[in-house]
C-alpha cells in the first residue's frame, strides 16, 4: 500500500484521482484545498488529514518524512490551478515523493527543463495524466495509423478538430479566465487534444494562429504526418443548434480524412488506468509532454512558425 497526498481536493477533477487511489488499493493520508467544501472525502478517505493552509500541509508532510512514519507520502496528486503545478511538483520532490500532475504539467517549456534537473538530483519523477492516450478507441486508432505510416512515412492525414465546451460568466472571473494563470483556452482546454494529435501524427512542423480571443481560438497546424485545422471555444453561441436542442453544453469532433473519430464512451476508469501505469513505473513523463507544452506556449504568445 502506497501513501498519497492530494492538492486541490475540492476541485472538479479531484474525485477521479480519489477514485484511482482507492481503486489501486492505496490510501490518502493528507489533502489540501483553499476551500473547505470537501465533503467528497467522506466517500473515499474520511480519515484523511485535511488542511486549508499550504504551509501547515507542507509541514505535516515533512514531519511524516522526517519521522519515517508508515504514513510517509510516496506520491502527491496535483489537481491545483495550472500556474501552481510547477511549485507543487517541487513540493513533492522536497518531501521525497513522486508527483502525479493534471494537465498541463507546467505552463512554460523552461519549467520542464528545471524539473528535469530536479528529477536527476532528487531521484524522483513527475508523471502527467494523459488519459486520452489510454482510451481503448484511441489506442486502436494509434495502432492503425502507426502501421500505415510505417508503410508510407510520407503520408499526410487531414484532421479537423472542433472542441466547444461552454462556460458561463464565472469562468472569466476565475483563475481559468486569467491567461497568466491558466494559459488561456489553447492550454486549459486544448492541451488534451494537442497532446493527442502529436502522439498520433508526430511533432509540429508549422503552426499558424488564425484567431486568438479570450473565449475562442483557431489555427492551422502541420504535424509530421498530418495537416490539422483546429477550433476551440468556451462560448455558448458557438454550440451547434442540434447540441443546444439536446440540452448539452459540450461539442467535440475530430475528423480524420473526413471520418469522425468516435470516443464519446470509455472514459470511466481512465484515471485508474493511469495510476496503475504509474505505480508500475510506466507513467507519462516530462519528455512525453514537452512537444505539446512548447506548442501551446507558442499559440498563447501568438508565435507562428
Amino acid at each position: 500500500m502506497k501513501n498519497f497526498a492530494i492538492i486541490g481536493v475540492g476541485g472538479y477533477i479531484a474525485p477521479k484521482h480519489l477514485q484511482a487511489i482507492k481503486d489501486t488499493g492505496n490510501r490518502l493520508v493528507a489533502a489540501l484545498d483553499i476551500s473547505d467544501s470537501v465533503g467528497i472525502l467522506d466517500k473515499y478517505f474520511p480519515d484523511t488529514s485535511f488542511f486549508l493552509e499550504f504551509e501547515r500541509f507542507q509541514r505535516h508532510l515533512d514531519k511524516l518524512r522526517l519521522s519515517k512514519s508508515e504514513y510517509k507520502v510516496n506520491y502527491v496528486s496535483i489537481c491545483s490551478p495550472n500556474f501552481l503545478h510547477d511549485a507543487h511538483i517541487r513540493l513533492a520532490f522536497n518531501i521525497e515523493a513522486d508527483a502525479i500532475c493534471e494537465k498541463p504539467m507546467v505552463l512554460n517549456p523552461w519549467n520542464l527543463d528545471a524539473l528535469s534537473e530536479l528529477e536527476t538530483i532528487t531521484k524522483k519523477k513527475v508523471y502527467n495524466v494523459l488519459q486520452l492516450r489510454m482510451h481503448p478507441a484511441i489506442i486502436k486508432l494509434k495502432e492503425r495509423i502507426s502501421l500505415e505510416i510505417r508503410q508510407d512515412n510520407t503520408k499526410k492525414y487531414n484532421v479537423n478538430l472542433i472542441y466547444i465546451t461552454a462556460r458561463g460568466k464565472w469562468y472569466d472571473f476565475s483563475w481559468k479566465g486569467d491567461i497568466k494563470k491558466s494559459g488561456g483556452i489553447s492550454t486549459n482546454i486544448g492541451i488534451h487534444f494537442f497532446d493527442l494529435l502529436i502522439w498520433l501524427f508526430g511533432k509540429p512542423v508549422h503552426s499558424t494562429i488564425l484567431l486568438s480571443e479570450t473565449r475562442r481560438a483557431s489555427g492551422e497546424l502541420e504535424l509530421k504526418n498530418a495537416y490539422v485545422k483546429w477550433f476551440l471555444s468556451i462560448d455558448f453561441s458557438d454550440l451547434p443548434e442540434k447540441i443546444v436542442n439536446e440540452g448539452k453544453t459540450t461539442f467535440r469532433s475530430i475528423k480524420i480524412d473526413e471520418v469522425e473519430l468516435e470516443f464519446s464512451e470509455g472514459f470511466t476508469n481512465l484515471h485508474t488506468e493511469i495510476y496503475k501505469q504509474i505505480l508500475d513505473g510506466k507513467g507519462f513523463t516530462i519528455e512525453d509532454v514537452r512537444d505539446s507544452i512548447e506548442l501551446v506556449y507558442k499559440i498563447r504568445n501568438l508565435i507562428n512558425f
